[in-house]
């Protein structure tokens, strides 16, 4: 039987590999956006359990825009890390001082 406390370690898990993720690697721009998803999955997955478990589907709700949020995010963190490798051939973090315009 699968519990509340298994939901919470997993989102546990999955948060704090994200932020492990980002205090690691903070040069790469593809593995900050990976870890800033991670924590997302790890959010959802507590809203989920919590609706399930309290019997609300708000929660469910809630989902769905926080999806919204990170799919935005990801399209426009692909954007900016299309036009750093255009114009820098690198996709260091390092290297965005450089593209102010």
């Amino acid at each position: 039987m699968i519990t509340l406390a298994h939901y919470l370690v997993l989102a546990a898990i999955l948060f704090a590999t994200g932020i492990i993720g980002i205090f690691l690697n903070r040069k790469n721009i593809i593995v900050l956006l990976m870890s800033i998803e991670l924590m997302l999955l790890a959010v959802n997955t507590n809203f989920v359990a919590f609706s399930h478990y309290g019997g609300d589907m708000l929660g469910q709700v809630f989902v769905f825009f926080i999806l919204t949020v990170a799919a935005a995010e990801a399209a426009i963190g692909l954007a900016i890390l299309v036009i750093l490798f255009r114009t820098r051939d690198t996709v260091s973090s390092e290297d965005l001082g450089q593209l102010k315009g």
